[in-house]
């Protein structure tokens, strides 16, 4: 959303050391090809690491002769083997369980072996790195030698020596874990940008002003500021909340912290407009606001989760100007919510006194007190119960330690988390994560990693020259005052292995000036592990390319992972700030959904270059969704799309058979050429599987048009001409 923003009406598609009779040709690439481990004082002996962990491959041999991957790995030299179908080009592989630093591998070949083969390592599992390769190999027993670092370690076979396939009775990698260097300590203080306080500080006022002060409009700045508040009581403050800042209360339930005051965000800075209100963020407190009505007119990335306001919720600025928000969950609100001139809002499992006011898009799910749904007038659009939920991790005080609670997932969810007494959950020591402070780099939070820490973001900015690589199980990446990670030299920022429960949280990844294929993936390629019993969950995750500087990356976000849960979100090609050009901050696709039963709950996708967001994957589901067409395109030729005028904003593939979203909202405003013409803001196959509730597009004072609503259903918006009436669809097919 820019200042111009509109008024208030593919899918799962060494050297070799030899017995006697040394017949192979090695070709050692380690040195290039794989990071090489720092030398240390002092080493681990070697261990073996392989046995008994989880293997896979890319065949077995049929008939009588199946032989699984495990059997490679279980430890009996001669009794089990793999073995692969009679072809070329075969592998297997094993998942080390963390990244280890390696020494070597031992082959026991059974009599169909490989001829050629490579040894290859990998973080994630999707990005291999050839250690070593062995050609005109003769059989029997083959110990490798290896170098550098990898958690999944793979015999990339090449060619076979006989007719069969290649078979393996052990396949053996050695090695030693804990990391390259010293070990990491978990826990620490939190750094200079992290304001701790109990009722007993002196001067919080002072405080939260001098920040407000300087990050009131510091829309692109690098200052990043988190407000921490002990449980007790506070009374008399306005905590103003400027760009990058968060205000949470420590305690583990909204109650525990009580602030008699204000949170306020208003718009001030920009003459009472509020559409450039982004990357900001309130959680964790009780408030009673001094007026009787709490002052919070955001946009886009600003989320309100667990609060409780004991009065009502103005959204809008001062002066009811252009709004263009937003986010609550996990919140109560005892007096009514004034939605004003808030062009679209998503509200989750909450309690509220009333709501007033629609504007285009407002949809609830799972909140007590939530207007019906009327779409199209007024424009309400509600779901009894959120399917699926997990709440965002947050830090809190137990006694004097700080640890990070981690709720638990709930199903078919309404209201909030907390009405009932403590939330259900698990509390992670603070110990046991690695307090990343401005200064760190990849390698050592790698290392962090590698050694089964989570991982705590302190307010900063972080650039990264390699991929952090999230491949344990029920890993926490939590940041606090919006922590910001630059990929640079092209990398993707953040890949997530196809594991259980990962949740991401609470950052913000600014993509670098050098192109990136992806900023964040969430399992590898043609991942299909079930999921839905322990989802991965990203929350408060915001994407941005340019604005703060020339940034490009070809796909944002891409969701290969099942049953992952993506709530709340900002994904952002920037249409002003520094960098922006058609070309400049070039970035082709904002999301991508390979995945199957992914759910979606208060999505916002803005101005990529082409398709906004992508679903490939079955049995999606997304509740809310926001977004703009990029204001910036040339001309109308620079948005064809074959025979068709632009790229849908949402567009689910047509293979895809079963999918569903609620409230969706798409808005054109083609300021370079207002006379483009999209042909409509969704595209979907036309299946009973299939199903959209309540869906909208505006143009924008009339700078372009769209011709229909989804596919070749809903009127067109030329009508309207430049009134910013949106033309509306209830349900399709």
């Amino acid at each position: 959303m820019s200042s111009l923003g509109s008024p208030p009406v593919l899918r799962r598609p060494a050297s070799r050391v030899r017995r006697a009779t040394v017949g192979a040709l090695v070709t050692s690439l380690a040195g290039s090809l794989l990071a090489l481990a720092p030398a240390t004082t002092a080493q681990a002996a070697p261990t073996l690491l392989s046995q008994g962990k989880t293997a896979t491959a890319s065949s077995t041999e049929g008939g009588a002769f199946s032989a699984s991957a495990s059997a490679a790995v279980d430890g009996d030299l001669t009794g089990t083997r793999w073995a692969s179908a009679w072809q070329d080009a075969q592998w297997i592989q094993v998942d080390l369980g963390s990244s280890a630093t390696l020494s070597h591998a031992v082959l026991t070949w059974e009599a169909a072996y490989g001829k050629s083969y490579s040894i290859q390592a990998s973080e994630n599992g999707t990005d291999w790195r050839t250690v070593t390769t062995v050609s005109a190999g003769d059989g029997g027993t083959d110990n490798v030698t290896l170098s550098g670092t990898g958690r999944y370690i793979r015999m990339n076979g090449l060619t076979r020596a006989t007719g069969y396939g290649f078979s393996l009775w052990e396949f053996q990698v050695f090695g030693t874990t804990g990391g390259t260097g010293p070990t990491l300590p978990g826990g620490g203080d939190l750094g200079p940008n992290v304001h701790v306080f109990d009722p007993a500080t002196p001067g919080i006022q002072a405080k939260l002003d001098q920040v407000f002060q300087e990050q009131e409009s510091a829309q692109f700045g690098s200052g990043r500021h988190a407000f921490l508040f002990k449980p007790g009581t506070y009374n008399g403050l306005n905590a103003q909340i400027g760009f990058y800042t968060q205000i949470a209360g420590l305690g583990l339930r909204p109650g525990d912290t009580t602030i008699n005051g204000d949170v306020t965000v208003d718009a001030g800075w920009f003459n009472g407009n509020a559409t450039q209100n982004f990357w900001r963020g309130a959680e964790g407190l009780t408030l009673n606001p001094v007026n009787g009505t709490d002052r919070w007119a955001v946009s886009q990335a600003s989320s309100f989760r667990r609060m409780h306001v004991k009065g009502g919720l103005n959204l809008a600025p001062n002066g009811y100007g252009w709004a263009s928000g937003g986010y609550i969950a996990d919140s109560k609100i005892d007096g009514q919510i004034g939605n004003y001139s808030q062009q679209q809002w998503y509200t989750r499992e909450s309690t509220i006194g009333g709501w007033s006011n629609s504007v285009w898009n407002q949809t609830f799910s799972g909140v007590e007190g939530a207007p019906a749904t009327s779409f199209p007038e007024p424009r309400y659009t509600t779901v009894d119960t959120t399917p699926v939920s997990r709440e965002k991790p947050y830090l809190y005080l137990d006694g004097n330690e700080y640890k990070v609670f981690a709720p638990a997932k709930r199903v078919n969810a309404r209201g909030t988390s907390w009405a009932n007494g403590a939330p259900q959950g698990e509390s992670i020591p603070l110990s046991q994560f690695y307090v990343v402070k401005p200064g760190a780099t990849a390698a050592t939070i790698n290392q962090a990693l590698s050694q089964g820490l989570h991982l705590l973001f302190t307010p900063g900015v972080y650039h990264v020259d390699q991929t952090i690589n999230v491949n344990r199980a029920n890993t926490i990446v939590l940041g606090l005052g919006l922590a910001t990670i630059i990929p640079d030299n092209g990398v993707t920022a953040m890949k997530v292995a196809d594991v259980d429960g990962v949740r991401l949280a609470g950052f913000l990844i600014d993509a670098g000036p050098v192109n990136s294929p992806t900023l964040l993936e969430l399992g590898p390629q043609n991942s299909s592990a079930d999921h839905a019993a322990n989802p991965t969950t990203v929350q408060d995750v915001y994407v941005r390319i340019g604005g703060a500087g020339a940034g490009k990356a070809t796909t944002s976000v891409v969701v290969n992972s099942d049953d992952a849960i993506i709530d709340h979100t900002w994904v952002w090609r920037a249409d002003h700030g520094e960098g922006v050009g058609w070309e400049t901050n070039r970035a082709d696709y904002g999301v991508r959904v390979n995945g199957d039963d992914v759910l979606a709950t208060g999505l916002f996708v803005e101005h990529f270059n082409k398709y906004d967001v992508e679903w490939y994957g079955e049995r999606g589901r997304t509740i809310f969704y926001q977004n703009e067409k990029a204001y910036d395109a040339p001309n109308q030729a620079a948005i064809q799309n074959g025979a068709t005028k632009g790229y849908a904003a949402y567009r689910v593939d047509d293979s895809v058979n079963t999918h569903e979203a609620w409230g969706l909202g798409s808005y054109c405003n083609y300021n370079v050429d207002p006379n483009i013409r999209q042909d409509h803001g969704f595209k979907a196959p036309v299946k009973p599987g299939v199903k959209f509730h309540s869906l909208l597009v505006v143009s924008l004072g009339g700078m372009g048009h769209y011709n229909h609503v989804i596919n070749d259903t809903g009127a067109s918006t030329v009508p309207a001409g430049t009134s910013t009436v949106p033309s509306t669809v209830v349900s399709f097919p």
